[in-house]
């Protein structure tokens, strides 16, 4: 499970990095959409990991509070970027 929650939460980076060099409009949106799914993978991830004992209480809602944070940011990029696109 941690190289799973490694993975996806590496990847959710690396996404919103290639993001910025994006070629067009709906390139962009294409980055930070692969991005909002690895964060929502994350949080499946940490969910499984609370579960299974390998996380306490406290760290897990704090990783929790920061993905939501940050799934929240990717959504209100893609929405903006979606308007000025003119597909919203």
């Amino acid at each position: 499970m941690a190289l799973q929650i490694y993975r996806c939460g590496t990847s959710i980076g690396a996404n919103i990095a290639e993001s910025r060099y994006a070629q067009s409009g709906a390139d962009f949106v294409s980055k930070l959409s692969i991005a909002l799914k690895e964060a929502s993978e994350t949080k499946f991830w940490l969910g499984n990991l609370f579960a299974a004992g390998l996380i306490d209480k406290r760290g897990y809602e704090s990783m929790l509070a920061d993905n939501t944070e940050l799934m929240k940011m990717l959504i209100s990029s893609i929405k903006t970027m979606k308007k000025k696109m003119g597909i919203l």
